[in-house]
């Protein structure tokens, strides 16, 4: 569990912003820096997900497939064979949208040290419209057995989860975006595979976000705050293996829970937070997210804003939810 004051001030107007795509590509040149093993393969699409640091330095580690995302999988995993970690790095539209057939048999099935990373995901790719606002990708990467999924909330913790996915010899999925966000962890905040980070405790209603967002939920409990709720928030960074004890806990304390998502409301984050409250601590589920459509062409927040997406949108579900108490 993280502590509060790791995370800095929130929304002071000198906040930094970047792309969590920046941290994977800094954590994947740092790892081939120091490992000689490390491998990267692209298709077509480096310098957008920032694995052309690594292939300017170390050329004679990176394969350049073209646009042939299907072969980029397969490549990999016969990397990984010889006994090497293989990074492969797409926009999710492509990677698994076109190659889940290969990371399914070639990676999963064959539980190979490949690690897929997908940036350009969800409605926070903004005015490149529906066909690459990939929002079905971590349902797909779930479902595969072997596959841990992990979507972080800023691009400190894209560095961290992509140092952290190299240490475990199995297959992993990292989500990244192109969208500049708000920086708001810190070099020093706990990063855990499977574990959840609390950035604020609560008692009335517990939001579980990933990805970019957390800062929007830290947000919204900012104004319920003001409307006298007392809203915990939670990181949901890995969806896979999740993290059902920290779930249960706020469940069981706040009675009830708001998951909160950059994909389909389906098979994502909510619907595996579903799973565990079914099973284990039978709680009132108010999903946001994408509610069984595609997006459009547009600002990344404006699009936010327009689905529910942004603080409003989550104090507005906060608010239904707590209707739902028992």
């Amino acid at each position: 569990m993280t502590d509060m004051h790791l995370v800095p001030d929130l929304f002071g107007a000198a906040i930094t912003k970047k792309a969590s795509r920046d941290g994977f590509g800094k954590a994947l040149l740092e790892l081939g820096e120091k490992d000689p093993n490390v491998w990267a393969v692209s298709a077509d699409v480096s310098e957008s997900t920032r694995t052309h640091w690594f292939a300017e330095k170390f050329p004679q580690r990176f394969v350049q497939v073209g646009v042939a995302e299907q072969n980029m999988a397969g490549v990999a995993a016969g990397i990984a064979s010889c006994g090497k970690l293989a990074f492969i790095s797409a926009f999710g539209a492509f990677s698994p949208g076109r190659n889940f057939d290969q990371i399914r048999v070639s990676v999963c099935y064959n539980d190979s040290n490949v690690k897929v990373h997908a940036s350009h995901a969800g409605l926070s790719v903004g005015p490149d419209g529906a066909s690459h606002q990939m929002l079905e990708d971590v349902a797909l990467m779930r479902s595969l057995p072997n596959m841990m999924v992990i979507v972080p909330c800023d691009v400190e913790q894209a560095k961290k989860a992509t140092l952290a996915v190299a240490k475990v010899k199995t297959p992993a999925y990292i989500r990244t975006s192109r969208e500049n966000a708000p920086v708001f962890t810190t070099p020093n905040t706990p990063f855990e595979i499977g574990k959840a980070n609390v950035y604020r405790d609560g008692k009335d209603v517990a939001i579980f976000a990933c990805g970019l967002q957390v800062y929007e939920a830290l947000k919204a409990a900012e104004e319920l705050k003001k409307k006298g709720i007392d809203a915990a928030v939670i990181d949901m960074h890995t969806i896979k293996p999740i993290d059902a004890a920290t779930i249960t806990t706020y469940a069981s304390k706040c009675g009830i829970v708001v998951s909160v998502e950059d994909h389909q409301i389906n098979g994502g984050l909510g619907s595996a937070i579903a799973e565990v409250l079914c099973e284990k601590c039978p709680t009132p589920l108010v999903r946001v997210g994408m509610k069984d459509k595609f997006g459009e062409s547009g600002n990344a927040y404006d699009l936010f804003k327009k689905y529910g997406l942004d603080a409003a949108g989550i104090v507005k579900a906060a608010e239904n939810a707590m209707k739902l108490k028992r």
